[in-house]
């Protein structure tokens, strides 16, 4: 006799930009925009932010209070910007796990760094951010920077971030969000779905990929929306910053 509960599961779907597919495949389209776009991500973020990327993730290291010692956790850590730092916060003592779901993102992050010299306090991990693959109350930081809206049930995720961070510990998540200037949102748009597109085709021969980009970010949560999620979660005196116009935005959570 079929199951109707299992029916229903099997029958759920989720957004892909702008399209509906269904949440078992998700991971499985994501993969192949990363596998696409890895060897030239980060030339692609400089081009597309004019560089701005940097100071967003300057702001969140920044805020993560990061100290020598802790245990840092990098979730969607792709090519190691945040990593990178974050080695270099908590020294020798210390330790941090870099961990992408994305094979090919973890093998550019790993050459990167290994390139840069880092590594002696520097784990690499292929995990999913639903399920962690690491033991309860492990870190003292957990950050997730432009990866939670490739995740396809962030209610899932942020429960899983939540149960590996001790008691005290912080959540940073750096994801691109809503401008609240309407003229602003405007020209976001026209500059998303035309210049993305036509970056994307020009360096990396691959337009799909970054108009995906460009409707996961329309697709993702606004700024309250996700400080609901992330208190619904469990967190704590969670509050967002505001980059760029709201362009982006840096939410953060501390486990109770």
């Amino acid at each position: 006799m079929n199951d109707p509960r299992k029916a229903a599961e099997q029958d759920k779907t989720t957004h892909f930009g702008f399209q509906d597919v269904p949440e078992s495949q998700k991971a499985e389209k994501v993969a192949e925009v990363f596998h696409s776009v890895a060897a030239k991500y980060d030339l692609m973020n400089d081009v597309l932010s004019g560089g701005l990327h940097r100071l967003w993730k300057r702001f969140t290291i920044e805020l993560s209070g990061v100290r020598p010692g802790n245990r840092v956790l990098d979730i969607a850590g792709g090519t190691g910007d945040l990593t990178r730092k974050f080695s270099s916060l908590v020294g020798p003592t210390g330790e941090v796990v870099l961990a992408d779901i994305n094979d090919s993102m973890l093998k550019v992050g790993r050459d990167r760094l290994l390139d840069k010299g880092v590594a002696g306090n520097v784990q690499f991990v292929q995990a999913d951010a639903e399920a962690l693959p690491f033991p309860d109350n492990h870190f003292d930081v957990v950050t997730i920077a432009f990866g939670l809206r490739n995740v396809t049930r962030k209610e899932n995720a942020l429960h899983s971030m939540l149960r590996v961070l001790k008691p005290g510990g912080r959540l940073l998540v750096l994801e691109f969000s809503k401008p609240g200037n309407p003229l602003l949102a405007k020209a976001y748009d026209t500059y998303s779905f035309s210049f993305m597109p036509l970056a994307g085709k020009l360096i990396t021969n691959d337009a799909d990929s970054y108009r995906y980009l460009a409707e996961s970010i329309r697709m993702h949560p606004d700024q309250e929306t996700l400080k609901a999620m992330m208190v619904e979660a469990g967190f704590e005196r969670v509050t967002y910053h505001n980059m760029t116009g709201g362009i982006v935005a840096l939410h953060r959570g501390i486990k109770p």
